[in-house]
């Protein structure tokens, strides 16, 4: 059965289970190790790149692509696909970490970096926080602070290739030092907050923030 077409029960038992998770604390070991540790505590390594959302994968063709930037801005904006493509375009290799414990290691990226965003979009000053919606439905947050950092992107192409439908494509955010929920899959808005708004998952029990090292799975 296709994602698109699984029964609303599917994705009701997937959140009731993860929700779940969060009360029982799964999979927390209670160490800490610093960003030097490659692998952070409690994950384990794999060599392929296994698949999680909210039981739809959203069908975005690069014609229907549209990415909002709006919010404490001086210059709201929709980019279409063409005008995305003519901004700046950068390379990343780095590790990415899923909380549901698994770390991939070596991952080539490719897209517009997080600061050619924010030169387009013009910050007004109170701007502190980042909202995230994609066309599932999803949300997260982040800080401006995690979000503007250097290693992050928009990210379009992996090992190469456009990134597939299944991870997120056409266009996903890529924000690999924190766990992997923070990277919002088929994102069609950037909101620029002065306070923080929780998104689907830290409604739910998980942590504001998640950073690996530190094992901020849950809230």
């Amino acid at each position: 059965m296709a994602q698109d077409d699984a029964p609303p029960g599917i994705r009701k038992k997937l959140v009731e289970t993860k929700q779940a998770w969060a009360r029982e604390g799964r999979l927390l070991t209670g160490h800490t190790a610093p960003p030097e540790q490659r692998l952070p505590p409690g994950q384990r390594l794999v060599t392929d790149w296994p698949v999680l959302d909210l039981g739809i994968q959203p069908e975005v063709t690069p014609d229907t692509f549209r990415l909002k930037l709006d919010g404490l801005v001086e210059n709201p904006v929709t980019l279409d696909w063409a005008w995305l493509q003519d901004l700046p375009q950068e390379d990343r290799l780095n590790d990415i970490h899923c909380v549901t414990q698994w770390s991939r290691y070596d991952n080539h990226w490719q897209g517009v970096p997080v600061a050619a965003i924010l030169d387009l979009a013009r910050l007004k000053p109170g701007a502190k926080f980042v909202s995230f919606e994609a066309h599932d439905g999803y949300t997260t947050n982040l800080t401006l602070d995690d979000f503007a950092r250097p290693e992050n992107l928009l990210a379009h192409r992996w090992e190469g290739q456009p990134l597939t439908r299944q991870h997120g494509g056409p266009l996903r955010v890529l924000v690999p030092h924190l766990y992997l929920w923070k990277s919002t899959k088929w994102v069609r808005r950037i909101s620029f907050l002065a306070k923080n708004a929780p998104g689907f998952w830290e409604e739910r029990g998980y942590h504001d923030r998640g950073d690996p090292w530190l094992e901020e799975r849950y809230g």
